[in-house]
């Protein structure tokens, strides 16, 4: 697979993650801002659990499809990101103008670090099977909920944010696989 087709099929999935981000801030603003990072951790597992409750079930019983999971998973671990990097705030206080570019920043980031990935690996996760990148986010989660217990401490291994834009790059990787395109 040329890496064209994933850089436009990964933009694809990104530029759908903004816009759902951005139409979300016009109705909530950035009361997300307030949650500690440990809280947003917690806000993925929900859903990549629900995710894989669903493919080992094979039916769901709430109208709302994966697919828009893995979206929630990709936007909060943006987030997460942003507040690691600017600190939890009492109170919304990044503008309009400016969450949006933070963001778009992180899945840029995102984007850049699957490219370098891409060409070692060779794109291995084309092989993979949805349930396994559902796994491995769930690996990767419990992996943070334990770095944050030990307030931040790893002896050898990756740091959070690491595994928050690992977690992107799965969560657009499954999206990629499911050939996901909004309704």
């Amino acid at each position: 697979m040329s890496n064209s087709i994933t850089t436009t099929q990964f933009q694809a999935v990104i530029s759908i993650c903004k816009n759902i981000f951005e139409l979300k801030m016009s109705d909530y603003g950035t009361a997300w801002r307030i949650l500690r990072v440990s809280s947003l951790t917690d806000q993925i597992y929900i859903k990549a659990n629900r995710i894989r409750s669903i493919q080992i079930k094979s039916t769901k019983m709430v109208d709302e499809d994966i697919e828009n999971e893995f979206v929630g998973i990709i936007n909060y671990a943006a987030m997460a990101i942003i507040q690691l990097r600017k600190g939890v705030s009492d109170r919304p206080d990044l503008s309009e103008n400016e969450a949006p570019q933070m963001f778009e920043g992180v899945l840029q980031e995102a984007f850049q670090l699957m490219n370098k990935k891409n060409h070692d690996y060779d794109e291995a996760w084309r092989n993979m099977r949805v349930s396994s990148l559902t796994d491995i986010i769930l690996m990767k989660l419990l992996r943070i909920k334990q770095i944050e217990d030990n307030k931040g401490a790893t002896l050898v291994s990756e740091g959070i944010d690491a595994n928050f834009f690992d977690i992107i790059n799965y969560a657009v990787f499954a999206l990629i696989l499911l050939d996901y395109k909004p309704v």
